[in-house]
């Protein structure tokens, strides 16, 4: 397995998990109705797991793991 897909499939895997979170505290929010502290906990979670994602990102380009392709030219 090459890097790149390993690459891929890691940043897949972090937003599956990030939505996932993002549902969660829904589901918390929803059902708590401000009692216990879970949703923020797990929105924090969420911000959390976005940055690393994020840092991931820019650490795949710099290192040419990820590559842009851009939008074709019309005309």
């Amino acid at each position: 397995m090459s890097a790149a897909l390993l690459f891929k499939i890691v940043v897949v895997t972090l937003l599956v998990v990030i939505f996932l979170s993002l549902s969660t505290s829904l589901f918390f929010v929803l059902t708590d109705r401000g009692q216990t502290t879970r949703a923020a906990k797990s929105l924090t979670l969420r911000v959390a797991l976005s940055i690393l994602l994020f840092v991931l990102l820019i650490v795949g380009f710099a290192t040419g793991l990820i590559q842009p392709h851009g939008l074709p030219q019309a005309g």
